[in-house]
């Protein structure tokens, strides 16, 4: 069970499909208009009614894209997750009864554990980010940082608070709704309840190492990879990419802006500055850009198309950083909101990036001249070539296997 953009789905795609190919039954639930991801994968499918994109596009979204601090958006984005989730209770319940086992991703754990507790099923966290708090780092969600052990870990345990406001209004619903008494309040209730379920990481040990004060029960699985079939690169990108030499991706996923036009007109320019060809995904912010040295693409394996780039310009979104991570090819993190400034400043200590430049700060120059510096200093491409190497040797379903078998013992 998952819910959210595209990066919160597609993981989750690969990761059923190797449990399926291990002999287990897997249905992937979430919003109905990712049912295209799970063909030929040998999933079954069960759809929930929101629309993340039609979300994000509304008045609440705009307002969301147009708030200026992670607390301001996170704010937002509690009404915005409220809403959706009273929509899609129903269907959660009704692929549960069907289910033996539940598998949670972070965007839907309280819910998801409080319909497991009512019809007496196991479940297991599966994250794609590290939401547990640690005094390692500050939460992703605010945009990671390091701002002392104590503070860190104390803004961990208010984020989780902020995520219960969340969740506040549909997981008593539920537990009224499938006859369990009402939780007691109170932040010792909430850990022992939801907080300590199992929970699998779907990312590197080698990009988050799993932080020491983690309790029991929290493990770094390694990246699930997306399921994409084997599909192949559109002929028309095929051929941009033979008449040249290796360009620069830019993308910014399922991010969206105020205005698309602009900064595509500042992507094309910072191109053009650093003497760069470029694939512009046109993703849910509409981007667009014309000309012999670039190409506008629409959805793409990452898998086929980033081994093939000189470098990749993303949000930093968890999904698109880890595809960067298994290319090989070094990165230029361009953060939105949320976790991205996390994933971000994990790329550049990693050294595969020489620096964030966060969309509020981008201008041509700014882009052109973290463009050149990643692309001329061979450093980022050596370290990201070995690094991919490893995070490509690693397999992160096996110990969700290991997990579920010991779920279902």
């Amino acid at each position: 069970m998952t819910a959210g953009s595209r990066g919160d789905v597609v993981p989750f795609t690969g990761l059923g499909h190797g449990l399926a190919r291990a002999g287990h039954e897997v249905t992937l639930v979430t919003h109905g208009c990712f049912q295209p991801l799970v063909a030929g994968s040998g999933l079954s499918f069960h759809p929930l009614p929101v629309d993340p994109r039609a979300e994000l596009d509304s008045t609440r979204g705009q307002r969301l894209h147009r708030s200026a601090t992670g607390a301001g958006k996170m704010v937002r984005a509690v009404g915005i997750v409220r809403a959706a989730l009273a929509r899609m209770t129903d269907d959660l319940i009704a692929a549960a009864e069907k289910s033996d086992i539940l598998l949670l991703s972070g965007s839907l754990g309280p819910v998801g554990h409080a319909i497991a507790e009512a019809l007496s099923l196991p479940s297991l966290g599966t994250h794609l980010q590290p939401l547990s708090p640690t005094g390692e780092f500050a939460p992703p969600l605010l945009g990671g940082g390091q701002w002392g052990a104590p503070v860190n870990r104390l803004a961990g345990h208010g984020v989780n608070l902020v995520v219960e406001r969340v969740f506040s209004a549909a997981v008593p619903a539920v537990r009224a709704r499938l006859g369990l008494p009402p939780a007691r309040i109170g932040t010792a209730r909430r850990i022992r309840s939801g907080l300590r379920q199992p929970v699998q990481h779907g990312f590197s040990p080698l990009v988050v190492p799993r932080p020491r004060d983690w309790r029991a029960g929290l493990e770094v699985s390694g990246y699930w990879w997306p399921y994409d079939n084997g599909d192949r690169l559109p002929r028309v990108l095929r051929d941009f990419l033979d008449a040249g030499p290796p360009p620069v991706f830019v993308g910014l996923g399922s991010a969206t802006v105020p205005d698309p036009g602009l900064l595509s007109e500042v992507i094309v320019r910072a191109l053009r500055r650093a003497g760069l060809r470029g694939v512009v995904q046109r993703g849910w912010s509409g981007l667009e850009a014309t000309g012999d040295d670039v190409v506008t693409v629409g959805e793409v394996p990452h898998a086929a198309l980033f081994p093939r780039m000189l470098a990749v310009v993303h949000h930093a979104g968890a999904g698109t950083t880890a595809a960067g991570l298994r290319a090989g090819v070094p990165a230029v993190p361009v953060p939105v909101q949320f976790d991205e400034g996390f994933w971000a400043a994990r790329l550049v200590g990693l050294g595969v990036a020489p620096c964030a430049v966060p969309l509020r700060g981008l201008t041509p120059d700014a882009l052109a001249a973290a463009l050149a510096r990643v692309t001329r200093d061979s450093a980022h491409r050596e370290r990201a070539a070995a690094l991919g190497t490893r995070i490509r040797a690693e397999d992160g379903v096996a110990p969700v296997l290991r997990a579920i078998d010991r779920l279902a013992g």
